[in-house]
């Protein structure tokens, strides 16, 4: 039986232990975030543009509304998803999103030639995304981890780096074989078969009693009075301002490479990359949150995306490019892992759900807004101009100053407490 911690480092010991509980939560967690809203919906959504153009007729741009549809939907969703996490247990609000997201998945294998069907449903699976995914299961290994959180959270995120790799190609062999009504089934029976009963036998809070102060569930700021403090909007503006400069680059990727030159091919090479560097970025961001300040490393990745974007501005070879694809990807891995890190570090758990989806909602923003903005821009100038994507560079680098604003980390329902570069706690007059 897990005693209750009374010190941080009794924490580090059972944390760091293999048999300790809470790795089968985040276990659970990463093969439910590969089967979830993240995972599924961006990378698998366009591969059926062109199957249900041709037995439709529907226009790509009217079928490509169907993501906006979902996007948007779960941005205006989130919140409330969050407050529901924060009132009752992962598990009874998580599971029931898991059905419904199967569900409306599995029944795109019976869509109509009308588009309102596809919109409909594409609205509800917006509506329950974000509890398959990260806003669902984050809050719960919060609870189990506090020495070892970023690295937990990292391996949770990295479900949607080895989703995004297999998904397409499943789904694509289904189609070729079995066409898209039966890759539509096959993406909802996969998610409820490998998301439901991982989220019903594994998903759970640590128990009350046990928990440290730290990672203690009734500890924590109240939303109102977290958004009533600088570190919160810095915080959103961060995660809103990121999403606009990397998605804005990573809509255009292609279009601009191929404008100055590169292959098609060479072109997919570097927008495939994004997904393995990405993957390789949150696996050790998670590791190093664990041992320095958290603002700080956020620092470096932002600088890392502001140095990729610069140097895609004047990519001219398929070599650039890459280069150009793999710094942003790098730092891209980094983004999922910080902000839940940082909401917990800074407010606590006991209203996380809510802030954490408040911030994705700042970041379907910037997300939406990005891409669109470029290509406004690309049909002024009839091009890629260096100084387009340059700017680009400049939200990213916002943030990176914003950050030297935010305070030392503290402790919830005690005094406040400092942690130095190496996370190391220190007394608590040092840190007023």
């Amino acid at each position: 039986m897990i005693q209750k911690l009374g010190t941080a480092e009794e924490a580090q010991v059972d944390e760091s232990a293999i048999g300790y509980p809470g790795w089968k939560v985040v276990l659970a967690s990463f093969f439910g975030i590969m089967v979830s809203f993240a995972a599924i919906v961006p990378y698998t959504f366009g591969l059926f543009l062109k199957p249900l153009a041709e037995s439709f007729g529907w226009p790509r741009e009217a079928t490509s509304a169907g993501f906006s549809v979902a996007a948007l939907t779960l941005a205006a969703a989130s919140p409330g998803l969050g407050f529901l996490l924060d009132r009752y247990k992962p598990r009874r609000i998580v599971l029931p999103c898991i059905l419904v997201f199967s569900v409306a998945y599995a029944s795109l294998a019976l869509l109509t030639p009308h588009l309102l069907h596809l919109y409909s449903t594409f609205f509800v699976i917006g509506l329950v995304g974000n509890g398959t995914a990260y806003i669902g299961y984050s809050r719960a290994i919060s609870t189990w981890f506090n020495r070892r959180r970023g690295f937990a959270l990292s391996i949770m995120l990295a479900g949607t780096g080895l989703g995004a790799v297999l998904l397409p190609v499943l789904v694509q062999a289904v189609i070729t074989h079995w066409g898209w009504r039966v890759a539509y089934l096959t993406l909802g029976l996969l998610a409820f078969a490998v998301g439901f009963p991982l989220t019903a036998l594994f998903i759970r809070e640590r128990p009350i009693a046990q928990q440290h102060r730290d990672v203690s569930t009734e500890l924590g700021e109240s939303v109102p009075r977290a958004l009533a403090t600088p570190a919160f909007w810095i915080l959103a503006a961060t995660v809103c301002l990121y999403a606009f400069s990397v998605n804005g680059t990573i809509a255009h990727l292609s279009a601009l490479l191929t404008d100055r030159g590169v292959s098609a091919v060479g072109a997919a090479w570097s927008v495939s990359i994004i997904g393995a560097t990405g993957l390789i970025g949150r696996l050790l961001t998670g590791l190093v949150l664990d041992r320095f300040f958290g603002p700080r490393v956020s620092q470096i990745m932002l600088l890392i995306t502001v140095l990729g974007i610069g140097l895609l501005s004047v990519a001219s070879s398929l070599t650039a490019g890459l280069i150009a694809a793999a710094l942003i990807g790098f730092s891209m891995g980094s983004e999922g892992d910080i902000t839940p890190y940082l909401l917990g570090r800074y407010f606590g758990l006991k209203r996380f759900s809510t802030l954490y989806a408040l911030t994705w909602t700042t970041y379907a923003i910037g997300a939406a807004i990005g891409p669109i903005l470029v290509g406004r821009i690309f049909d002024v100038m009839g091009s890629y101009r260096p100084i387009t994507i340059q700017l680009l560079a400049l939200p990213a680098l916002i943030p990176c100053l914003l950050m030297f604003a935010l305070p030392r980390y503290q402790v919830h329902g005690g005094k406040r407490q400092g942690i130095d570069l190496l996370g190391e706690p220190q007394p608590a007059e040092i840190a007023q």
